[in-house]
Order: structure tokens, then C-alpha cells, then sequence
């Protein structure tokens, strides 16, 4: 109440001042009494009409939009003005500040991998990020306050939003049928809903990958083994040749390599890809690689076929040897095994002009059709099943060299058509390979100083 007081103090003044004069005009026409009551009233309506013109001006600054300070008059009004405008601005300043919030935590969302929309009650869109404009095809700004079914007509999605039942998540085809989207609802607020929705195209590929893996390796083991086990039960129920328990034992032994060459490649990929990547500073000849593998294909081959390796003389690649040996080994075996006798398999090394490193196999075989070559590194993939398994291929050869290739920072290029061979390249970076002292430099250099 301690305006109160100087209100009343201000209009009793100007009354009385008001008064005062009244009765000094009043006196001069011999009416001091009348002149001194319109004098006081006149005082009081003259003190009311300053105080409302002032509160008049304080409302014309609160209906604009309080841009500009408020009016800076004296006594209530003034200290009026000033407690509101600080009231103001002080709400001006939260306002701006919770607006930085909102703008940091929109755009953490919007950094987010996942999708993420926002309802209201009505399933009308409050907002959503890129991601999950993306996976609903959608437009952030366009389809603001749309009702999401009008947009979204996935069945699935539909009923899932209209049956209110949000434990587990869903999944339907995204928009032009480009993967899958898996969405998962939660309610919050009065009736709002947040819609979280991810990609999972690439999880269900690897899924059905993992499956495919899981059955083809035991397809691939149960036929060696059933084998193994009728022959066993051959042996033990039914009176055998001399020749015959040869032939039977022989075809035993063919199908435990079987089995052990699969193990083995398995473990192979295993350890590729549970495993660093090889280190770029053990340097390995390539030609001490070409003359292992140079054996085991002549021995393949036993002489039905002309092998030819050239090119790797004086050169290294940097990586582990093993690894490097395997894939040269898998690309030439494939080779004589696919090409028929009479054929030709060459190897060759070949120096680029970024200098990379090319190393190709190329064969007068069989040949592939150009709609198997996009599928050839899968793994157990086969373009003539019966075939591979005549030939001892377990399907996971080409699988091998492409993750080779890939830990060594290089590509495998395959080339091929029906009846007129493949060409199967492993290009490797310049940054591993370089040119070395062939074995006959060495040797003339050993020399040099040796009679030095």
C-alpha cells in the first residue's frame, strides 16, 4: 500500500493548489467561495486527467511490442513502467534461452542416426528430423500439423498406431519398397506419441546372411559325413573285397579332405576378419610366392595343362605372407580346376603407371556368365554346385582373396565370358608394392664383394 499514500498526498495538492487559485479568481469577481470549489475541482480533474494520459501511455507500450523502453514518467506510473519492463525483458531473456535449448536439443536429434517424429493427440505431426523424414517420406516442414496416417499408409504402420498397443516394435517396407523400417512408439505428455524409427535393410541382410552361412556349412558338412557313415556301416555289415575296402577306404579319405579343406577355409575367414590388418612394412617377394604356388598347380594339374608365371621378378608387396599366399594360391587352383585339359593358366605380375601393382590369373576355361560375376565372392556361392564339388571347391575360396585383397588395400577385378575363359586381377596399392634386388642382382652383388 505505500503507493497509496503519495497518490492521495498528489491529488490533496492539487486540489488545494487548484483551490488557492479558485479563490484568488473568485475574490477578484467577489465569489471566493464558488471560485475556490471549482477551483479544487478543477485542480482534482486536472491531476486525474495527467494520471490517466501517463496510464494511458504505459497501455499503448503493453499492447505493442515492447521494443522500445517504457515510458519514463515520474511518481506510480514511471515505477510502473520500469518493474514491467524489467519483468519483460528478464521473461524476454528466458524465453530466448529455453529457444537455445530447444534449437540444441532439435539439433541433437537431428544428429541422431536414428528417426525420430513427434505427434500430438490428433497423430498430427509436431516434428520430426531428416532421418525420419527420410525412412516415412516424408517433408520436415511441408508435412508440419498433417495427420501421419494421411501421409504414412503402411497397413501395418496404421493399425500399429491405431491399435495403441506399443510393447514391440514393427516392421513394414519404407517408401518405393527401398528396405525396411522398423518403428517403435512411446506416449508421453497428455496423449502426445514419439515415434522412433531405424533401418534395419542392412540387419535383415546380414541376418539372412548369417542364416545362409549356418546352412550351408551344414549342407556342406552333413554331405561328407553321411558318406563317411554309410561307407562305415558298408564296411561293418557286408563282407568286402580286397579292392572293394581299397576303393571304399579311398573314397573315405576323399571325403575327410573334403571336410578338412572346408574347416580350414572357414578358419581361414574366421581369422581374416577377426584379425588387425596386415602391417605395411614386412615386405614379401613376390616371386618366392609365385614358386609355391607354381608347384602345387603343376601337381594339380598333373601336366594336362601349360602354366605360365612372369612378371614378379624384383618385386615386393608389403603385407603377411601367408594371407597373400592363400589368395594366389585360391585364384590359380581355381583356375586349373575349371580349365578343361589341353588349357592354358598364366600368372602375371604387372607394374602400373601410379605404381600399384596388378597381379592376374587368367585362364582358357569354362567361362562364367556375366550375371554370376556380381555374386562370386559370396561365400559358398557356386555358379555349377555339382560341378565345384567335382572339382573339390568348397565355395569359399573367392570369398577368401576378396578379403585379402580388402586387408591389404587393394581390389579383386574378375572378367569373364561363357567359353572364352576369366581374368581374375588383384590390384594392390602403390603404398605396398615396390621394386626390390632380384635374386641374380643379389647374387652378382654378393660377389662384387666377396672379390672385393
Amino acid at each position: 500500500m505505500g503507493w497509496l499514500l503519495p497518490r492521495l498526498l498528489a491529488a490533496l495538492l492539487a486540489m488545494l493548489v487548484g483551490g488557492v487559485v479558485g479563490m484568488l479568481i473568485g475574490s477578484f469577481w467577489h465569489w471566493p467561495a464558488l471560485g475556490t470549489l471549482l477551483g479544487a475541482l478543477a485542480g482534482g480533474l486536472l491531476h486525474t486527467f495527467v494520471d490517466a494520459w501517463r496510464g494511458r501511455r504505459l497501455m499503448h507500450w503493453l499492447r505493442g511490442q515492447q521494443e522500445n523502453p517504457a515510458p519514463r514518467d515520474a511518481g506510480f506510473w514511471g515505477e510502473v513502467g520500469y518493474r514491467i519492463e524489467r519483468l519483460v525483458r528478464l521473461l524476454e531473456r528466458r524465453v530466448e534461452t529455453e529457444h537455445t535449448r530447444l534449437d540444441q536439443f532439435l539439433s541433437a536429434i537431428e544428429a541422431s542416426p536414428n528417426g525420430v517424429m513427434l505427434l500430438d493427440a490428433n497423430d498430427q505431426i509436431e516434428w520430426c528430423n531428416s532421418v525420419a523424414a527420410d525412412h516415412f517420406g516424408l517433408d520436415p516442414q511441408r508435412d508440419r500439423r498433417q495427420r501421419v496416417t494421411n501421409l504414412v499408409r503402411a497397413p501395418v504402420f496404421v493399425a500399429y498406431l491405431q491399435d495403441e498397443e506399443f510393447d514391440e516394435a514393427v516392421s513394414f517396407p519404407g517408401p518405393g519398397s527401398r528396405g525396411t523400417i522398423s518403428v517403435l512408439i512411446r506416449t508421453y505428455g497428455e496423449g502426445m506419441k514419439l515415434v522412433l524409427s531405424q533401418d534395419i535393410t542392412e540387419r535383415e541382410r546380414n541376418d539372412a546372411m548369417r542364416r545362409d552361412f549356418v546352412a550351408n556349412v551344414s549342407h556342406e558338412i552333413r554331405t561328407p559325413l553321411t558318406v563317411l557313415s554309410g561307407f562305415i556301416e558298408t564296411m561293418g555289415n557286408l563282407p568286402l573285397t580286397e579292392v572293394e575296402r581299397r576303393r571304399v577306404l579311398e573314397l573315405m579319405s576323399q571325403q575327410t579332405l573334403r571336410m578338412q579343406t572346408l574347416v580350414g577355409d572357414l578358419l581361414t575367414l574366421a581369422q581374416l576378419e577377426g584379425s588387425p590388418r596386415p602391417a605395411a612394412d614386412r615386405w614379401v617377394p613376390v616371386q618366392r610366392l609365385f614358386n609355391q604356388v607354381h608347384a602345387d598347380a603343376e601337381a594339380l594339374s598333373a601336366g594336362r595343362h601349360a602354366i605360365s608365371f612372369s612378371g614378379a621378378e624384383a618385386v615386393q608387396i608389403a603385407g603377411a605372407e601367408a594371407e597373400l599366399l592363400s589368395a594366389i594360391a585360391n585364384l590359380v587352383n581355381n583356375a586349373v580346376r575349371y580349365t578343361p585339359s589341353s588349357g592354358r593358366v598364366d600368372v602375371a605380375w604387372t607394374m602400373r603407371g601410379d605404381g600399384a601393382g596388378e597381379l592376374e590369373v587368367r585362364d582358357s576355361g569354362i567361362g562364367i556368365a556375366r550375371e554370376h560375376l556380381p555374386r562370386l565372392t559370396e561365400r559358398f556361392y557356386r555358379v555349377d554346385g555339382s560341378r565345384s564339388r567335382d572339382t573339390g571347391g568348397t565355395g569359399l575360396g573367392l570369398s577368401i582373396v576378396k578379403h585379402v585383397a580388402q586387408r591389404h588395400g587393394g581390389e579383386l577385378e574378375v572378367r569373364s565370358e561363357p567359353g572364352k575363359g576369366s581374368s581374375f586381377k588383384l590390384i594392390f596399392p602403390a603404398a605396398r608394392v615396390r621394386r626390390g634386388e632380384s635374386a641374380a642382382d643379389a647374387g652378382r652383388s654378393a660377389e662384387r664383394v666377396n672379390a672385393a
